[in-house]
């Protein structure tokens, strides 16, 4: 039988290391892209996190494999653009939603969610199509938060200290 004091210990000991509850959408921002706000499907059924892109070019800079490209932050207002220029990390094949395979260029850049920031790898691919500009897979948001499927928009009510 465990005492109460052990009992007492493990429930604050898993307080401790709680994640926060963010919902299966959340408003973030990608700073070293100059997004300061876009909205982002969370999820889990995807491994890769896709960032939607148009005009994507190669190009080299310092010898090294760069990409430059444009994206509109705001789903519903094509006016707003905005140009990226950044470091490849990788080119892989990728399956869409479809379950058609295609070769996306791979960056890596910082996501805030409400007061949390971390690096992150991004595949660039035209979501003109899909309901969201960014979806944050499986990988970007593991051992990080437990999601709510039922509820949105929970960052700025739960990651406030």
């Amino acid at each position: 039988m465990v005492s109460r004091d052990k009992k007492s210990t493990s429930a604050l000991k898993r307080a401790k290391t709680a994640k926060p509850i963010i919902g299966w959408r959340e408003w973030v921002s990608l700073p070293q892209l100059g997004v300061d706000e876009i909205k982002a499907k969370i999820d889990t059924g995807a491994r890769t996190s896709a960032l939607h892109a148009w005009k994507i070019e190669p190009f080299e800079h310092d010898g090294e494999p760069w990409v430059r490209f444009q994206l509109h932050p705001d789903q519903s207002n094509n006016q707003i653009v905005i140009a990226c220029e950044t470091a490849v990390v990788d080119r892989r094949a990728i399956r869409n939603t479809g379950g058609k395979q295609e070769m996306r260029y791979v960056i890596k850049t910082s996501v805030t969610l409400g007061n949390v920031s971390w690096p992150i790898e991004v595949t660039l691919t035209n979501r003109d199509k899909m309901g969201f500009r960014l979806l944050l897979g499986r990988t970007a948001v593991k051992n990080r938060f437990l999601i709510n499927s039922g509820s949105s928009y929970l960052a700025a009510q739960t990651l406030v200290s």
